[in-house]
C-alpha cells in the first residue's frame, strides 16, 4: 500500500504512542513471544499492523503470533482474518471455540452479555498462550477505554479502578499488556479507515445499546465537544494518584499520622487552598498525552 503523507504522520504519532507506553511499563523485553489477539475490530488491527512495525524497528528481538477466536457468531466471516493474517506474513492460530451459544442459552434477552463473553474469552486466549509459549498476551485497549472503564467502576461499581497497561494473570502464567493505552481512539480509527482493514463487527454484543460503557462512551465524548482534552487530563490523573488524598486506609496509612511529622511532597495541607486550574475550554487544557 502506499500511504497518504497524512496517513503517514498518524502512523508516526500512533508508533510513538505505542513505542512510549512499551517502555513506560516495560512492555515488551528481548526474547518475548507475544500473542496478539485480533478480533476483527479497528483496534485490534491496528495493534497488530503497529507491533509489526516495530518488531521490525525495535532494538530488541521479540516474536509475534496473532491470534483470533472464532466463537462461531452467526454469519461470522471465518476467512477474513486467515486471509489477512498469510497477507501480511504474520504467524497465527485460529481457535475455534462456540462461546456465542453458552452466551445465548446462559444470558436472558436483552441482557448485557459482555461480561461472561469475556470471562469466556479470557480462559480460551489463557490456554491458547500457554500451547504456543507466549509469555506476553496483547490486547487492543486503548486511552480512551481505560478513560471509560474508570467512570464505569467509579460511577457503577463504587470502585476507583481503572485498566491498567499490565498485569500478571489470576494464575501468574502470562503478562498481559494494553500497548495502546497511549493512543486515542479517534487517531485509531482513522488509522485503520486509511490502512482498509477488513472490519469484521461484533454481532453478538453491537445491538446491545443501552450498555452502561456506552452510556459512558457518550458522557466523554459530550464533554470532550465542549471542553477539549477531557479524556487525556483523566488519563494523565490516572498517572498522577495522590493516595494521602483520597480515603483509603488500605492504601495509606491515616490512622498513623501523628503531629509533629514533616509531610511528604503533595500529602500536605495545600487541600485546603483553591486548585488553581485554568477555566473550562482553555486551550491549555487540549492537550495530548505527547505534549
Amino acid at each position: 500500500m502506499t500511504q497518504s503523507r497524512n496517513l503517514q504522520r498518524l502512523q508516526k504519532r500512533l508508533l510513538g504512542d505505542v513505542g512510549r507506553a512499551i517502555g513506560d511499563y516495560k512492555m515488551i523485553e528481548d526474547g518475548d513471544t507475544v500473542l496478539v489477539c485480533v478480533s476483527g475490530g479497528k483496534d485490534s488491527y491496528t495493534l497488530l499492523s503497529l507491533l509489526m512495525t516495530l518488531q521490525q524497528r525495535a532494538p530488541v528481538k521479540f516474536r509475534l503470533i496473532a491470534m483470533n477466536l472464532d466463537q462461531k457468531q452467526p454469519g461470522f466471516p471465518a476467512d477474513i482474518l486467515p486471509a489477512y493474517f498469510k497477507s501480511v506474513g504474520v504467524d497465527f492460530r485460529i481457535e475455534e471455540q462456540d462461546t456465542y451459544s453458552i452466551v445465548k442459552e446462559k444470558i436472558p434477552e436483552g441482557k448485557t452479555t459482555c461480561s461472561l463473553c469475556s470471562r469466556l474469552r479470557r480462559g480460551v486466549i489463557y490456554r491458547v498462550a500457554k500451547e504456543l509459549g507466549c509469555n506476553k498476551i496483547a490486547l487492543g485497549h486503548h486511552r480512551d477505554d481505560i478513560v471509560h472503564t474508570l467512570f464505569l467502576n467509579l460511577l457503577f461499581a463504587a470502585k476507583l479502578k481503572a485498566m491498567p497497561p499490565k498485569l500478571v494473570t489470576d494464575d501468574g502464567a502470562h503478562i498481559v499488556i494494553r500497548p495502546l493505552a497511549y493512543a486515542s481512539e479517534a487517531d485509531i480509527a482513522a488509522f485503520a479507515r486509511g490502512m482498509e482493514f477488513p472490519i469484521i463487527p461484533c454481532n453478538l454484543c453491537g445491538s446491545q445499546s443501552n450498555l452502561q460503557r456506552q452510556k459512558i462512551r457518550e458522557m466523554m465524548a459530550d464533554w470532550d465537544r465542549r471542553y477539549p482534552g477531557r479524556t487525556e487530563a483523566v488519563f494523565t490523573a490516572l498517572q498522577n494518584v495522590v493516595p494521602s488524598h483520597l480515603a483509603d486506609p488500605a492504601l495509606y496509612d491515616f490512622a498513623g499520622l501523628v503531629a509533629g511529622t514533616v509531610p511528604a511532597a503533595g500529602d500536605g495541607d495545600e487541600v485546603f487552598d483553591p486548585p488553581e486550574l485554568p477555566p473550562l475550554g482553555d486551550p491549555r487544557l487540549a492537550f495530548r498525552v505527547d505534549s
